[in-house]
């Protein structure tokens, strides 16, 4: 498991080490570590790194002493570059090391603005070195301007190679909040911990991959803000058939959802439902549905009955549920079950104060503003895109239940102390009607086969970031072949699954997001 800090954690836990004089030795590792990640990349994009250009964006402070001193270990190897200072000031050791192993100058200011960005566009590496985490309010005067100006010179994937120190530039490292303009990255090297602002909203999407250099601080680091799983916490989530078992003990998934208006979203989600292996899906909807799922998935069982008459161990309800007056109370009875559920999509309307962590709730941005309004709490769907980690947190602390906030990176609060996660393993493509079906179906899966006994705080919100990996994954292995389709996601996420539960250690995930 990854574990994220804000930013004002992890200076907390350099402070011991500064004071004992540590700080040369600290930058030091950083940009060692800076350089290490830049070569590699360099030399992935062009082959070799003698001969390659390099721009850096340094700031007044120490990321900007960091990025400067990573340049003069490119320097040694045959790395032309240019230092951007984007302050009156620069990190005065990190600046004359620079100078001395023949690194260039250019003092940023509104009229050089476009010999910057022509700078940055031949180079084939750009390090941003601009603010660390202590900035806060965004970029300001040129290097504001240089950062608005960027995206149409530096695009993600292309030459150059943007790679930012710490964090991207603009972004801020407790929250993922991007006050104003700010830059992205291919690639984001930050030190000591992974900052919470990386894993959530325009901050997950700026950074890029993310590699974090250790400098010795991990003893001093206290309660993370945002958790993040790997493969083998999720493979723990994961129970496999035993001798013995039968249908039944494998766990059993009712599904509530679609209506005569949307049905293909009941299919959608007993699909994934079965692909992820539940050991039987009882599917409850109206006649015309029904005879859609018998006809997709023959060994789902159907029927028009009620929550209460019907044995499970766990619900989805709401994906495709449309107006459709009997299939919202089934969604209002999963919620009063006591049984874990996922509700979704139109069953959100249906959500009242004082549920419990073992419901699920799975909105969108748009879905989580209308919840909020509906429980007294005014947040546009833009400013819970702008700021998710606030966002999700208060939904789960206003509602009792778990939270599950779909996005590019998707984020998990639990209510019961059981912290935050964040899961990005997801591909564009997987922005598409329907995509959230799916989810629901391997989420309630997962939640079917789950503890008989009380689980202890945090689980559902573990299984939920479960859930969602096991879905970016999913999407992202469907889309090698081109645009994803979700009807037909659930053969990928039987292969997913079936890599998880044969990952053995050494295998991979180690260092890099």
């Amino acid at each position: 498991m990854i574990s994220a800090y804000s930013g004002t954690a992890v200076r907390a836990a350099e402070r011991p080490l500064l004071d004992e004089g540590a700080g040369a030795e600290l930058m030091q590792l950083a940009a060692h570590g800076l350089y290490t990640a830049a070569a590699r990349l360099v030399k992935e994009r062009r082959g070799r790194l003698y001969g390659s250009r390099c721009v850096v964006l340094a700031g007044a402070g120490n990321n900007g002493g960091d990025a400067l001193y990573a340049a003069v270990r490119l320097l040694r190897r045959g790395c032309a570059a240019t230092a951007v200072l984007t302050s009156s000031s620069a990190h005065p050791d990190a600046l004359a090391a620079f100078r001395t192993g023949g690194g260039r100058i250019l003092a940023l200011a509104e009229e050089n603005l476009d010999e910057a960005l022509r700078l940055c566009g031949d180079a084939d590496l750009v390090l941003d070195g601009i603010l660390g985490t202590g900035g806060k309010g965004g970029l300001r005067g040129p290097a504001a301007g240089l950062a608005a100006l960027a995206p149409a010179r530096l695009r993600r994937g292309q030459a150059p190679a943007v790679v930012a120190c710490d964090l991207p530039s603009g972004i801020d490292a407790d929250t993922g909040q991007a006050p104003g303009p700010h830059l992205s990255a291919d690639l984001t090297v930050t030190f000591g911990a992974l900052k919470a602002g990386l894993t959530a909203g325009p901050g997950a999407v700026a950074s890029g991959r993310l590699e974090v250099v250790d400098i010795g601080i991990s003893s001093y680091l206290g309660v993370p803000a945002v958790q993040r799983l790997l493969t083998p916490d999720i493979a723990a989530l994961l129970p496999q058939p035993a001798a013995g078992d039968q249908k039944y003990t494998r766990g059993v998934l009712g599904i509530a959802a679609g209506s005569e208006t949307y049905p293909g979203a009941a299919v959608l989600a007993t699909g994934a439902a079965l692909a992820t292996g539940t050991g039987m899906v009882r599917y409850l909807g109206p006649e015309p549905v029904r005879r859609l799922i018998n006809q997709t998935h023959p060994e789902a069982v159907c029927a028009d009955s009620t929550v209460s008459l019907t044995h499970v161990q766990a619900w989805v309800a709401g994906p495709g549920a449309g107006t459709d007056e009997a299939q919202r109370r089934r969604a209002v009875d999963a919620m009063a079950s006591g049984l874990p559920c996922v509700i979704d999509a139109d069953a959100l309307s249906a959500v009242e104060p004082g549920l419990g962590p073992q419901v699920i709730l799975s909105p969108h941005a748009g879905e989580l503003s209308a919840l909020l309004g509906r429980l007294g709490e005014s947040a546009a769907r833009a400013a819970i895109e702008a700021d998710p980690l606030t966002w999700v947190q208060k939904a789960a602390e206003l509602t009792g239940a778990t939270v599950l906030l779909k996005g590019w990176a998707t984020l998990v609060a639990a209510p019961d102390g059981g912290g935050v996660y964040s899961q990005a393993e997801a591909t564009p493509w997987l922005a598409t009607a329907g995509s959230g079906d799916t989810l629901s179906g391997i989420l309630g899966a997962m939640l079917s086969t789950g503890p008989e006994s009380a689980p202890e705080p945090g689980y559902y919100a573990r299984v939920a970031a479960a859930a969602a990996s096991i879905h970016g994954r999913a999407g992202t292995l469907a889309a090698r072949q081109g645009p994803v389709q979700p009807a037909l996601l659930p053969e990928a996420v039987r292969q997913v699954i079936s890599a998880i539960t044969q990952w053995r250690p050494g295998s991979g995930e180690a260092g890099i997001l």
